[in-house]
């Protein structure tokens, strides 16, 4: 008998756990695809894609990534999914924005831990910033 509660507890900790991140998750995920999909309804998603395609192509991006840069980019990765998932993009622009964001997400919070190392947050910021987009433009030019 004790042996069945052994073996019940990980799998009800691990469930629960599982359902605390499923929520943490959609907590982010649910909001942003709404905003995206309202702001491409109103025109507004496509005014920034204008606005943004001649810098976004050179990235092989369509002027609507630069949304999940930016979020990427300033608040988190997670953010970002939703953006691209909201988006219509290719398995070759995907790869580069997920490359462009694994290399710099979460600025703002990374360099509050940054500084307490005794790092300078915003040169950091800034290298990671060109390295994401040099890494962009790498990926899409072998890709």
């Amino acid at each position: 008998m004790a042996i069945d509660q052994e073996l019940k507890n990980p799998w009800i900790r691990g469930l629960r756990s599982g359902l605390d991140t499923i929520w943490e998750l959609a907590k982010v995920v649910i909001p942003l695809t709404v905003v995206i999909s309202v702001l491409k309804e109103t025109g507004w998603l496509g005014l920034l894609a204008v606005k943004m395609e001649p810098l976004m192509s050179l990235l092989g991006l369509p002027g609507e990534a630069a949304l999940a840069l930016v979020v990427g980019y300033f608040v988190n990765i997670y953010s970002a999914i939703a953006v691209i998932l909201a988006i219509d993009l290719t398995a070759r622009q995907v790869t580069v924005l997920a490359v462009m964001i694994t290399i710099c997400h979460g600025i703002f919070l990374e360099s509050a831990i940054t500084r307490k190392t005794g790092v300078k947050a915003w040169p950091l910021a800034i290298m990671r910033v060109g390295v994401s987009i040099l890494a962009g433009l790498g990926v899409n030019w072998l890709y």
